[in-house]
């Protein structure tokens, strides 16, 4: 008898299950999936007309002296040596500022005694000094970066002959990118946003995101568009859609090269990812409105700002990354019903793959470290850019990328090698879950399924 009825209890189970399913959770997954591919779409059609652009300007397009007026200045200023530290710490600099004074140059050095408003409250701080109204451009480096002795006279010379250019924007170069592994994948993705993302804004509608360093402004630009602002964790991004708004021009050198040092911790790499993610949605939240009604730029440019700069790349990206490979191919496995199209699970993903690794090719045999790596941190993009879209808690968490730097490896040497391995710091509970629901959806697609995406998973 109980054997009789446990069976009887399963079998109503097994018809309320089907029940639902085909009433309700294959119409919803079948739904989710063509929104799913709708994006992948999109996001594809932008990374192949940027690439093909980009490898168009490569081979016969003109280089940005032969875009622009450049005309080098003769300089008789003092170089200096190029060999230093990674890491400018606060003490050498005040001693070379110190050291130019006394040559009877006009330098200042100054600090403040706050972080209110972080690296924005900084920067509008530092401006607001008499003698920086005084000046005609600023140049901006993060901490870790090491510009060479000629950036200036590689930079000023457009400003100065292109009224119309309101800054101009190095590329980053990587002095540890052989740490470790995540170095590695790091470079891959950067050198794509680089040499493909950053190139094709400059060569087709002279705007592109500002990367907050290495970078030189023109003031009366900066002025315009209504300097600095701490509404956000991304402002440089912020300063550079205004400025762009008001009619200004951007250029992209690719082949002006700044030293740099990438994130080679884990949990210091995640809030940098968190910050880069949360920070242009919650930007594209506030400016969206701002930006249809502006009449100053063209509208294509409107469209190119809206459409590829914010929402395909800032969002579309970060989101399908996450929800068609981490839960719409899990969730096909265990309702076969909803099948996904190859294209979209085998050929877009290998040419995106293609493209983004075509950047740096002596990192080509990674590749798949690549993608394994790319799609756990889309767990936490897309979270992040939730978060950044609702202003939800965490929209305006600013926490300072560690870096550790020559002279900061040398002085902490075994202590810092032994914060990296601390246990606590790499339990990541929720990366943990998904993971054990994707290797679940493996499993049982080995057993029984017939479209192997125990591969991928």
């Amino acid at each position: 008898l109980f054997v009789g009825a446990h069976d009887d209890i399963a079998g109503k189970i097994v018809v309320i299950w089907g029940q639902i399913k085909v009433s309700f959770v294959v119409p919803f997954l079948r739904i989710f999936m063509y929104i799913n591919l709708a994006m992948l779409i999109m996001l594809f059609t932008e990374m192949v007309y940027m690439a093909v652009v980009v490898a168009f300007n490569k081979l016969f397009g003109k280089k940005p002296q032969q875009r622009y007026k450049f005309e080098p200045f003769e300089d008789n200023v003092e170089l200096g040596s190029s060999v230093y530290p990674l890491v400018l710490v606060q003490g050498m600099v005040e001693m070379e500022c110190q050291s130019w004074v006394s040559k009877g140059i006009n330098i200042h050095y100054q600090v403040r005694d706050n972080r209110k408003g972080y690296k924005a409250g900084a920067l509008k701080e530092g401006l607001k000094h008499d003698y920086a109204k005084q000046c005609e451009y600023v140049v901006i480096f993060d901490a870790d970066f090491q510009p060479e002795p000629d950036f200036l006279t590689q930079t000023i010379p457009f400003l100065h002959h292109n009224p119309e250019l309101a800054l101009v924007q190095g590329r980053w170069k990587y002095v540890n990118s052989n740490d470790c592994l995540m170095t590695r994948i790091q470079e891959i993705s950067l050198n794509y946003h680089f040499k493909v993302e950053q190139e094709f804004g400059s060569i087709t509608y002279a705007f592109f995101g500002f990367n907050g360093t290495a970078g030189v402004w023109r003031m009366a630009a900066l002025d315009e568009a209504g300097g600095w602002k701490d509404r956000t964790t991304v402002e440089d991004m912020d300063l550079a859609v205004r400025a762009g708004l008001k009619g200004w021009k951007f250029l992209y050198i690719g082949s002006l090269m700044v030293k740099n040092e990438l994130p080679s911790v884990l949990k210091a790499y995640r809030y940098q990812q968190h910050r880069w993610s949360c920070g242009p949605a919650n930007l594209f939240r506030k400016m969206i409105f701002e930006i249809m009604r502006n009449n100053i730029v063209t509208v294509w440019k409107k469209i190119y700002v809206l459409y590829s700069f914010f929402f395909v790349r800032k969002i579309v990206a970060h989101i399908v990354a996450f929800t068609l490979y981490c839960i719409m191919i899990p969730a096909s496995v265990l309702v076969p019903e909803v099948m996904i199209p190859t294209w979209s699970t085998i050929y877009i993903p290998t040419i995106i793959t293609l493209i983004n690794a075509t950047g740096t090719p002596r990192s080509f045999y990674l590749v798949v470290f690549w993608v394994l790596f790319e799609n756990v941190m889309s767990l936490h993009r897309t979270k992040a850019t939730f978060i950044g879209f609702f202003e939800a808690q965490r929209a305006n968490e600013w926490v300072v990328t560690e870096k550790h730097g020559d002279a900061a490896r040398l002085k902490t040497g075994i202590q810092q090698t032994q914060s990296r391995f601390k246990i606590g710091e790499r339990i990541l509970m929720l990366e943990l879950c998904v993971g054990i629901v994707l290797l679940g959806c493996a499993c049982y697609d080995l057993a029984y399924g017939k479209y192997h995406y125990y591969v991928y998973l």
